[in-house]
């Protein structure tokens, strides 16, 4: 570390105390609150520490003569564009695809199947349960806001009619939603930071599994049982419903709707299979990577669910092509706070602000597992924004992980999760 690391950190702070004012307080446009915090980092570069132009790597570059070219406001412009570009190429079709497929379960009415059925199978004594993992299957594909609103209706009829206390059944659902809303693709928190750090997008998915739900439990059921008889909350009444619905409208099947939901998840672990049992250039490994790959995955998820909680349930297809089309108008603002927060992390990176923080993470000996979920915690408690505290901890991760060429691709997926539980960590009323 050396005096101008020190000012590069400070200049991070500042901007980043910037973006958490003017999103919290000035209750600015998240996107425009991002620009601005990166024009703090590379002006402050610019015109007070006169940094070096870098490469795509963030290596220095130099001219012929062997000097360092300096790093200007025009360059700060074209850093922050490149940086909201390549994030949204590696992002932007899965998040849309995502939405659609989320889109279609909620219209279809897939979600009132499956919480149906697994009211079943569970049982009225283990409800909790029943949330629990209608809150897993319907969180993989569909973002914590959504899914909340899907099956807030299904919450309170189930409290009313069980007769459970109202937070025995919240909490779950919650914990549940969070967690695949942190760390599990296609998310775009998580999408983002395994663009970023180059990850296995199947072992992301694996590690996410194996992490999230232990995790969603612990916060979930059994935190339940303990907070339920010291806290407490009465349930809202029973939203009105329509007493008829349109004879051509029908529900889609339990099985059609689980495997509908699950196809992409199941296509994105399939290629991780492949690419870990069979050597580089076999035909089927390759065959399976394609159809496992995140975007052509969600495609065909999408398509099939199309017919199946689409036209199969008495839709038209113009009624379908409508859904599709509202729900991506919906999430366009996210989409352009995704690319915002890529570009921020860029510039942080082309100023030298994200090399100089690599190096005091290593000067304080913390693992990058720590310091990932460090990072994305502080932004997540300030913005309220998991998927900003996400982005821009992943960006931030980029040089650190570069001083670990030792690290396999379990870690880096490892890294990546907890960047992910960093992001939910204390959410309070700041939070949409």
């Amino acid at each position: 570390m050396n005096p101008q690391d020190w000012k590069l950190i400070l200049l991070a702070l500042i901007a980043i105390t910037a973006l958490i004012v003017l999103i919290t307080k000035a209750k600015v446009n998240a996107f425009l609150s991002l620009l601005m915090a990166s024009l703090i980092v590379g002006l402050g570069a610019v015109l007070l520490l006169d940094v070096p132009i870098r490469d795509t790597t963030g290596k220095v570059l130099t001219s012929s003569e062997g000097k360092t070219a300096a790093y200007t406001v025009l360059g700060v412009m074209k850093s922050f564009g490149d940086g909201l570009g390549a994030t949204l190429a590696g992002t932007a079709g899965v998040i849309a695809l995502g939405t659609m497929l989320g889109k279609l379960l909620a219209e279809s009415g897939g979600a009132e199947v499956l919480a149906s059925r697994m009211a079943r199978i569970f049982g009225p004594h283990r409800i909790q349960w029943c949330i629990m993992a209608l809150a897993l299957a319907i969180g993989l594909t569909t973002w914590f806001a959504v899914g909340l609103v899907l099956l807030l209706p299904i919450l309170l009829t189930l409290t009313h009619e069980t007769r459970q206390p109202f937070l025995r059944l919240a909490l779950p659902l919650l914990a549940c939603l969070s967690v695949m809303h942190g760390v599990m693709p296609p998310h775009p928190g998580p999408v983002v930071a395994v663009e970023a750090l180059k990850a296995n997008m199947g072992l992301v998915l694996f590690w996410g599994f194996v992490i999230g739900i232990p995790t969603a439990a612990v916060a979930g059921p059994i935190y339940a049982k303990f907070v339920v008889g010291r806290v407490q909350a009465n349930p809202p009444a029973i939203p009105k419903k329509a007493t008829s619905t349109d004879p051509r409208f029908r529900l889609p099947g339990f099985g059609m709707t689980l495997f509908s939901i699950l196809s992409p998840v199941i296509l994105m672990l399939l290629a991780t299979v492949a690419e870990l049992l069979l050597p580089k250039g076999h035909s089927l490994r390759e065959a399976a990577q394609f159809i496992g790959h995140p975007t052509l995955a969600l495609l065909l998820a999408v398509l099939m669910a199309s017919v199946t909680l689409g036209t199969r349930c008495g839709y038209t297809r113009s009624e379908v092509l409508k859904f599709t089309e509202q729900c991506i108008g919906a999430v366009g603002l996210t989409i352009l706070v995704i690319g915002g927060g890529g570009g921020f992390a860029r510039v942080l990176r082309d100023s030298g602000v994200a090399e100089a923080i690599g190096r005091a993470g290593d000067a304080a000996h913390l693992s990058p597992l720590l310091y990932g979920w460090l990072v994305s915690a502080f932004i997540r408690v300030a913005t309220g924004s998991a998927t900003v505290a996400i982005t821009t901890a992943s960006g931030l991760l980029v040089p650190v992980l570069a001083a670990h060429p030792e690290m396999n691709p379990h870690q880096v997926a490892l890294i990546i999760c907890a960047v992910g539980c960093g992001s939910l960590f204390l959410s309070h009323l700041n939070d949409a």
